[in-house]
């Protein structure tokens, strides 16, 4: 194995053409090149950070509701972006990270109603100094294992010691039922190897069929806020519970949604 701060290889990785030299010095300048590199991700995923909680604190004061429920960012780790840019069939070089990928930096941004995904989305897309270089819309166009998303990869410019240098992020927007239905999915498929288990075809069915759950439940509760029927009783003193019914056609079956609104005092 060979080691680095920062960057594990293993042997069969060692020909990378930027780190597989002889010369110790030669070795220690690209190692430094690298983790430069990486520290300019993270600080291009805190500006966009920056960006996404500035939105949210002022709707928070402007409509008295956070349409983001949380932030997680990521750094695509050394090993990651070695595999990626090979299946490209590019070397492994600080010009070929940047120029050819787009998703080394990520912040994945979940809200509270899929409405608010979008709303998110034009937010960022609009302010002037953000590129928008690709938009992936999963939500209207899901992937066929039933994920859904919204991705938008951006470029932000980020202002160094040495001058303003465009940083390229990738931003995964999505709701709280979305985000745990893509979590425990890519746990069961990559941790736990369910593609070598008898019945995957099976098992793939029913990750779909979940997914079609969460979604449908994403919908009703987006039903029921775009109603808006907290503003119809506004004088009422009381708490209220709002009770949603839909009925499928496919499986003849009725489903039953219940929230409970809370009067703030």
């Amino acid at each position: 194995m060979l080691k680095m701060k920062g960057f594990a290889m293993n042997e069969g990785e060692k020909k990378a053409p930027w780190l597989d030299t002889p010369d110790p010095q030669r070795f220690i300048k690209n190692a430094a090149k690298f983790n430069d590199l990486m520290m300019m991700y993270r600080c291009a995923i805190r500006e966009v950070q920056t960006k996404l909680e500035v939105l949210d604190d002022e709707f928070s004061v402007e409509y008295k509701r956070n349409p983001i429920s949380f932030i997680k960012t990521r750094i695509k780790k050394p090993e990651s972006i070695y595999r990626k840019l090979q299946k490209l069939g590019y070397d492994f070089t600080a010009e070929n990270i940047q120029e050819q990928l787009n998703d080394v930096a990520g912040v994945r941004v979940v809200c509270a109603f899929i409405d608010d995904i979008y709303t998110v989305a034009n937010l960022i897309a609009g302010q002037d100094d953000i590129k928008v270089i690709k938009i992936k819309d999963y939500i209207k166009n899901p992937k066929p294992n039933g994920y859904r998303s919204y991705h938008m990869i951006v470029e932000i410019p980020v202002f160094f010691s040495k001058g303003k240098t465009p940083m390229r992020v990738e931003l995964q927007i999505r709701t709280n039922g979305m985000d745990f239905w893509a979590t425990l999915e890519h746990q069961l498929r990559y941790k736990k190897g369910i593609e070598d288990l008898p019945g995957y075809a099976e098992i793939s069915e029913e990750l779909l069929r979940s997914a079609q759950a969460v979604i449908e439940t994403d919908n009703e509760m987006q039903q029921i806020k775009n109603k808006k029927y907290p503003t119809a009783i506004e004088n009422y003193t009381g708490d209220i519970l709002l009770v949603g019914i839909s009925y499928d056609k496919n499986c003849k079956e009725h489903q039953c949604l219940i929230e409970k609104y809370e009067k703030e005092s």
